[in-house]
């Protein structure tokens, strides 16, 4: 080696003496750690601005999942397909309400009074006096089995009016639940959709509680269902029943909509009616029963059919430890509360 001090002996020989060889490990030693201290001096020289790097990237991660936070806690204004999603106090809200109050629209209000609902329906129609649609004509059409239901005479407002509708008497409340389709889908053929252009179905034994105005018009409207809004698609009960018509597949719907309020054009409305319809008739052939009865088919026809409006759970609320918080309440279901009592409860209620 170049760096090593060699002696030649007469023979021609390399030797290295004693003094030579300590030197040479001297030398070997400096070189060594020479080369092993300016590395790590190298490695500690950089190690803060990889730490800083790293600090800087955990606080961005941090700062971008608050925004998400945020953002998920906000109310969406939009569904992914474009549709607005309706939250009454909305700056969209507004501008809908000064729109069709200076035109003016006609609307029906469809509700089926039969059997024990028949208590229901004069809180339902005070509180529709004063809080639905107060700028336009509403005419309230009373599906029910005993026009004396609504003696005396129910005095309404300016622009109001209300026609009876005869039906036969449907006892039980799940063969109601399977009656109501056809018979909304027959009375919008033969009378209601020749007489108004927006036609809304609601559950009698429901309150308004809140303004509900023109922000809620459009061709299809379906109201979101409060006590799964917000869960993952995977948690709806939709119907999963293969042999049910009403059945939704893993990989279909966006939203699971309640039966309490839902509505649209005269046009879309005796679609979807007459569409459900259907569908009942079908599984009740083949001896099924969905598990949402009334509630399974219209999910399945706005699948197929996606709404143009969406209400948000304003338009449809009741007291449950599942229902989702709301900025107001517009429309309160006592038959849906009902159904979270316990049996004490229920009957200091008279549910």
């Amino acid at each position: 080696m170049a760096l090593f001090l060699l002696c030649r002996t007469p023979t021609g020989t390399v030797r290295m003496t004693r003094v030579q060889l300590l030197l040479c490990c001297f030398l070997l030693s400096l070189i060594i750690y020479f080369f092993n201290g300016h590395k790590v001096s190298v490695s500690l020289k950089a190690a803060p601005p990889i730490n800083r790097a790293s600090r800087m990237e955990e606080g961005k991660i941090l700062e971008d999942m608050t925004v998400i936070k945020a953002a998920k806690a906000q109310n969406p204004n939009e569904t992914p397909w474009g549709a607005p999603i309706v939250w009454g106090d909305s700056q969209k809200s507004a501008f809908q309400r000064i729109k069709f109050s200076e035109q003016g629209v006609s609307v029906g209000l469809l509700i089926l009074v039969v059997g024990t609902y028949a208590r229901f329906v004069r809180p339902f129609l005070s509180s529709a006096e004063i809080y639905f649609l107060p700028n336009q004509m509403v005419t309230y059409f009373i599906l029910t089995d005993n026009p004396r239901t609504l003696d005396p005479s129910f005095e309404l407002g300016p622009g109001r009016q209300m026609k009876v509708l005869l039906v036969a008497e449907l006892p039980g409340w799940e063969r109601l639940a399977y009656r109501r389709m056809g018979l909304f889908s027959d009375a919008i053929q033969d009378l209601i959709g020749k007489e108004v252009e927006y036609i809304f179905c609601a559950d009698v034994d429901q309150e308004f509680v809140g303004p509900v105005g023109e922000e809620i018009l459009g061709d299809l409207v379906a109201t979101l269902h409060p006590e799964v809004y917000g869960m993952s698609q995977n948690m709806f009960p939709y119907e999963d029943q293969e042999v049910s018509a009403a059945c939704i597949e893993e990989d279909e719907g966006d939203y699971y909509y309640t039966s309490e309020f839902y509505g649209g054009s005269a046009p879309e409305m005796s679609r979807l009616t007459r569409g459900c319809a259907l569908l009942l008739l079908q599984d009740q052939a083949n001896r099924v029963t969905a598990r949402g009865l009334e509630e399974s088919y219209l999910n399945r026809y706005l699948v197929d059919h996606r709404p143009t409006c969406v209400l948000s759970p304003e338009y449809s609320w009741w007291d449950s430890p599942l229902t989702v918080c709301v900025p107001n309440k517009r429309l309160v279901s006592f038959g849906r509360q009902c159904e979270v009592f316990d049996m004490e409860k229920k009957e200091q209620q008279k549910c």
